[in-house]
């Protein structure tokens, strides 16, 4: 029941208890595998609600699965809220591609920053201009590689990490996947992503969360 633990960890042990409900971890991780991806679908359009342009900065971290590393691609903007997520059995131009489709699919072209923070790997470059070509991404947005501009990303990483490192790994790409679009989606409400929406209410994430099930 590792997995669970870990969701419990992301934030869903915490706004159960702000509201008396305690329940053990083989229940969470049902619920983990069978809600999590939809939750993550009804709350994006709260938390993945941009009000300003900070520039977004893109990294990618390693998560075993079945006993083999995957890579987790990730982006936050400047202040540390998160972006989007994507999970792939390989790290490339055509991952890093779809990574930044996935991200450009879900946003208004009047939400894409000016500029986007990678490291110095060459397939983000090629995706980004592959996505220009295609007249996905805006012409004007610059691409840039500066390692120090990206700490924020890689200590978000950390934060991630930490929590599902109570795991010992995810036994196939889809548990994996599913797990964390749970996690992911209670940390951006955990940072207030969606605070617009439950301002001053001390339980309003849960009933946010509520909420968009009752719809």
């Amino acid at each position: 029941m590792q997995l669970a633990q870990a969701f419990l960890q992301g934030g869903v042990q915490e706004m159960l208890a702000e509201r008396g409900v305690n329940v053990d971890h083989s229940t969470i991780y049902r619920w983990v595998q069978r809600y999590a991806p939809e939750m993550e679908k009804r709350l994006r359009w709260y938390w993945r609600n941009p009000s300003d342009l900070c520039p977004w900065h893109m990294d990618e971290t390693y998560v075993k699965v079945n006993g083999r590393w995957a890579y987790l691609y990730r982006a936050v903007d400047s202040r540390g809220r998160t972006v989007d997520f994507y999970i792939s059995s390989r790290r490339n131009s055509k991952a890093a591609y779809r990574f930044l489709g996935k991200i450009l699919n879900n946003v208004k072209k009047w939400q894409i920053p000016r500029f986007i923070n990678t490291d110095k790997a060459p397939a983000y470059g090629r995706a980004l201009a592959l996505l220009k070509r295609e007249g996905r991404c805006p012409s004007d947005v610059e691409h840039r590689q500066i390692k120090y501009r990206n700490n924020v990303i890689e200590c978000d990483h950390g934060k991630l990490k930490r929590i599902i490192g109570a795991t010992l790994g995810f036994k196939s790409m889809k548990t994996a996947y599913a797990t964390i679009k749970g996690i992911e989606v209670m940390r951006a409400l955990r940072k207030g992503q969606a605070s617009a929406f439950y301002y001053g209410d001390p339980l309003g994430e849960m009933r946010l969360v509520s909420r968009v099930f009752e719809m």
